[in-house]
Formats: C-alpha cells, sequence, structure tokens
C-alpha cells in the first residue's frame, strides 16, 4: 500500500499484498527527473538467498513494519543488519559506500491495534544510527 500510495498519490484499498511486484515511476525531486524501480517484496517469507539477491539488486531501502506487528518490527534490525553486510561487502564495487535505508513504522493509525510504541521505533532508529518516520 506504501508503495501503491507513493506512486499514484492515492491510497488503494484493494490490491493483494502478497504479490512482489516491480514498480517503475518517474518524479522530479529537487528539479530534477528521477527514474525509480521500486521492488515491493510485501515481506514475504524468504530463505536467505533470495533476500541477498533483492538487497544486492537495490540502491536504498525503506526498511517497513506494521505497528500492529510486533514480529514485523522483530525483523527491522536484522534487514539493517544484512543490508548493511551485503553492501559493505568487498564483492561489491565500490562496497564501502552504504545506500540510504530509513525505518518506517506504519499503521500508525491503528492505535487500539498498536503492539509496538513509537518509543521502540525511535529506539531502535537511534541504535542503528538510522532515520525513523511513522505513518498511515
Amino acid at each position: 500500500a506504501l508503495t501503491v500510495r507513493f506512486i499514484t498519490r492515492r491510497f488503494i484499498g484493494d490490491y493483494d499484498p502478497t504479490l512482489e511486484m516491480i514498480y517503475r515511476h518517474m518524479a522530479v525531486m529537487d528539479g530534477e527527473m528521477v527514474h525509480f524501480e521500486i521492488l515491493d517484496t510485501a515481506g514475504q517469507e524468504e530463505d536467505s538467498l533470495q533476500i541477498e539477491e533483492k538487497i544486492k539488486w537495490g540502491d536504498g531501502f525503506a526498511v517497513v513494519y506494521s505497528v500492529t506487528d510486533r514480529c514485523s518490527f522483530d525483523e527491522v534490525m536484522r534487514l539493517c543488519f544484512l543490508i548493511n553486510h551485503i553492501h559493505s561487502s568487498p564483492k561489491r564495487s565500490g562496497g564501502t559506500e552504504q545506500p540510504p535505508v530509513v525505518i518506517v513504522g506504519n499503521k500508525k493509525d491503528l492505535q487500539f491495534d498498536r503492539m509496538v510504541s513509537t518509543e521502540d521505533g525511535e529506539n531502535l532508529s537511534k541504535a542503528l544510527k538510522l532515520p525513523f518516520y511513522e505513518i498511515s
């Protein structure tokens, strides 16, 4: 939903959240046309080789969890570690520069179903030294 909202500027309630998809989009950022290719992994369970290949593919990452799902939050640290590890590997060309990573807590509007506090997200982002946002 986050990716579809970014591309269409609308909230689309009817989509398959289990479907992995690559979205292509163009937008003007700081006066410059930017071409995006966004891989929406839909948070599916995958083996480590699949995850590694997807991380190698990316140039920037939004690690998204649901504030209503503690397990999704618990995966954030592992994914951030993998991103850091894979992109600092000497096998990658120019492996010293880390890609931009942001932590995003989604479903902020579902206060009564919340299992992860804003403070939990802020503390994790401070520990990992990454930007943090909560959104709906």
